[in-house]
């Protein structure tokens, strides 16, 4: 059996690069090669967090692995069929919840079977989207593709000490659609506060800046506020909108040293068709529809050329980019060979 090899060293270099090519490999059943996990990274080779992804994703695809070890910077991934599965999981860290359901959300839903997974970890961690980003942001984004998906959090998890709990409902994908995003027109925004053991007087005073300077660029804004229990205290923070030509959002988390969520605003009022978090995590799912999609970021981030030349070289979907007033528009076609 012919096996894709895939360096991991290209493009952002990261765990990114690991967690699309194990979904594709999923979906496609073309088993991979990956070399030089995490290259550029200070220090090289799977975490628990891709440990735990890539254990998963073996779960639900009954696949076989090669280099299965903390510190494994060579693995090979033999998939065979997807199947609906319950499951229960802890990465034992404050390793990232969100970064695993990136990889196997579509994973199953695209292979048209069913998810249950309870996971204990971190909801809501530095580098990674916050659990409110993915249940708000991509939930919206991928069900419009035709992915569906519940999430509950059940407990937050900070860094250092995780903890979090999260309960997910992967539901069938019947068809996949194309999307166009390109422009948003609706200047309504939703601000989501979560935050524990935290001084209640430090979360509506960086609300209070946030909405002032939403409302002062015309936006109407809402606003919800959680106080929740976790392990450790923190805070996350969330301004989105959905209209029928853009879903965006912007995420931040607190940190004592620097102004929490002070640089949402402008970040948020600026965003096009789909923000730039977002732009990386449609291209799999679209790599797998033989219609054209069409979508508008404000910038090519590393993390959009890898997904964008992975997807491409595991699907043979064709993509470009070009660039548009304040940003840039990406198409992505799939080939008919793949499409599912």
């Amino acid at each position: 059996m012919d096996v894709l090899k895939i360096d991991g060293s290209f493009g952002e270099g990261g765990g990114q690069i690991l967690r699309s090519a194990l979904t594709l490999s999923c979906i496609t059943k073309k088993p991979i090669q990956i070399e030089n996990i995490r290259h550029n990274r200070k220090t090289p080779g799977l975490k628990p967090s891709h440990l735990t992804t890539i254990k998963i994703l073996a779960k639900i695809c009954n696949a076989h692995v090669d280099g299965l070890q903390i510190g494994s910077t060579n693995i090979k991934f033999f998939p065979n069929e997807v199947q609906n599965i319950a499951l229960k999981e802890n990465i034992g860290t404050a390793g990232s919840i969100s970064l695993i359901l990136q990889a196997i959300i579509p994973a199953v839903s695209l292979a048209g079977k069913r998810l249950s997974l309870s996971i204990t970890g971190g909801t809501d961690v530095p580098w990674s989207p916050t659990s409110d980003y993915t249940k708000h942001v991509l939930s919206e984004a991928y069900s419009r593709i035709g992915i569906n998906f519940t999430m509950d959090v059940k407990r937050r998890g900070y860094y250092p000490k995780g903890g979090g709990v999260v309960d997910l409902l992967v539901l069938p994908c019947k068809k996949i659609n194309q999307i166009s995003l390109s422009q948003r027109t609706r200047t309504n925004a939703q601000i989501l506060y979560s935050y524990s053991d935290l001084p209640e007087n430090k979360i509506t005073s960086s609300i209070e800046h946030m909405r002032n300077e939403l409302e002062k660029n015309g936006f109407a804004v809402k606003t919800q506020i959680n106080n929740e229990k976790a392990l450790d205290s923190g805070a996350s923070v969330l301004v989105f909108s959905h209209d029928s030509g853009s879903v965006v959002g912007t995420d931040d988390l607190y940190d004592r040293k620097t102004d929490f969520g002070g640089g949402i605003p402008s970040k948020f009022i600026g965003h096009l068709g789909v923000d730039v978090n977002l732009s990386d995590m449609l291209v799999a799912p679209l790599s797998l529809t033989k219609d054209l999609s069409v979508f508008t970021v404000n910038e090519i981030s590393k993390h959009l050329e890898t997904n964008l030349y992975i997807t491409s070289k595991i699907t043979g979907c064709k993509y470009g980019v070009g660039k548009t007033d304040g940003g840039y528009e990406v198409r992505i076609q799939g080939s008919l060979d793949t499409c599912v």
